[in-house]
């Protein structure tokens, strides 16, 4: 069995869970051949992954080759064709595509048809991802029926192929994972504290959906609430809403309570991982939320919005953290100020966090790829 596994551009994550399949894959006899359409970081400037990718990557649109526009071609005819080539030479028994819509997945899936393999789909979608249009469910529908199983991230994301026709029995779990080991406490104990006070934490890019300008009104109010036993709060990353981040921490007053280091690399944001009292993940739309795995994998107990596609497979209400409505500010006030009493036993809900981040390591992912090929195989 030769299976080739694509996805838009390679990083730690992926990384770590393509180093787990290949471990897998072994073990079988299997082969596996990694592809990336480019090396373009794009908008995820998570840098150079070649010393986390120790399994060999094919580059489909390499910036170095000067041949492409990799920010236009990525997602044009161009890197269809590409793949078309490479996989006419590859000749895999088998190909995961990441999901139905971008150019790559439906060049990858024609190939699949007329060459008789065998196209499995990865999938972090959910049904409440946008608002969904009745005719544009019904192509989907038919684009489902041509992969023969699916590897997605969490319940929700099964649900909604369900929906859509996809026998549960053909859906396996354990897309989105990270590195665990990577954020684990005993790595960081060591580790120098950024601040000296208690903080807060949140890790996302500066975007609208990720619900900043929210979270910033919802700490002003529990700032207020709290008084002197507030916390503070850490926003790390960057983007195009720093200057109304800043601008509104002016005009909240909170200028020396709420810090702002930059986009930091996963070295530069463990310090905060291990000293943050808890996480907070506020997005208005998200597919998963990577970062409240590498929280809970810290021991972070966390404060994550039930619009997370995370929500539902990670968040054990009261135990290692809990959800809220990301257009409830009462709600996430109320919730930090009882995270930041004396009433919750953050040691111990950060404990219930560090299990339950377990079972969603590389493995999962690797076990999961099995099974939708296994399933595939069988039920050609």
């Amino acid at each position: 069995m030769h299976i080739a596994i694509i996805f838009i551009n390679i990083g730690s994550y992926h990384a770590a869970r393509l180093q787990a399949a290949y471990q897998e894959c072994q073990s079988r006899g299997w082969k596996i051949t990694a592809i990336q359409v480019t090396d373009n970081t794009l908008e995820h400037p998570w840098g150079n992954v070649g010393d986390q990718a120790t399994i060999p990557v094919k580059t489909l649109l390499p910036v170095s080759s000067g041949k492409y526009d990799t920010q236009r071609d990525t997602f044009s005819p161009v890197a269809g064709q590409v793949l078309k080539q490479y996989l006419d030479t590859l000749k895999p028994d088998a190909v995961f595509l990441p999901g139905w819509a971008f150019t790559v997945a439906r060049a990858g899936l024609q190939w699949c048809r007329q060459r008789k393999a065998i196209p499995i789909l990865m999938s972090e979608t959910k049904e409440d991802d946008s608002p969904r249009v009745w005719w544009r469910e019904l192509i989907k529908r038919r684009i489902l029926k041509s992969y023969s199983s699916a590897l997605v991230g969490g319940l929700p994301h099964k649900r909604y192929l369900i929906k859509l026709g996809k026998p549960a029995e053909a859906i396996f779990l354990g897309y989105d994972v990270v590195d665990n080991e990577s954020f684990h406490p005993s790595k960081l104990k060591d580790l120098g504290n950024p601040l000296a006070n208690p903080f807060f934490l949140a890790s996302n890019r500066f975007i609208p959906k990720k619900n900043l300008l929210f979270l910033l009104d919802v700490y002003a109010a529990y700032h207020q609430q709290a008084g002197s036993h507030a916390w503070h709060l850490v926003l790390c990353g960057d983007g195009e809403l720093r200057p109304q981040l800043e601008q509104k921490i002016a005009q909240l007053g909170l200028k020396d309570v709420v810090h702002l280091p930059g986009f930091l690399k996963q070295a530069q944001l463990l310090p905060y991982f291990a000293h943050a009292r808890c996480f907070i993940h506020a997005s208005i739309q998200e597919e998963w939320g990577l970062v409240v795995n590498e929280a809970m994998a810290a021991a972070l107990p966390v404060l994550v919005s039930n619009r997370c596609g995370c929500f539902e497979d990670l968040v054990i209400e009261g135990v290692n953290g809990f959800g809220f409505d990301p257009e409830n500010q009462a709600q996430l006030m109320g919730l930090m100020l009882r995270l930041s009493s004396p009433a919750v036993n953050l040691s111990e809900m950060g404990c219930a966090a560090l299990n339950h981040i377990q079972k969603f390591s590389p493995n999962y992912f690797a076990q999961g790829l099995v099974q939708a090929v296994e399933y595939a195989t069988a039920h050609p």
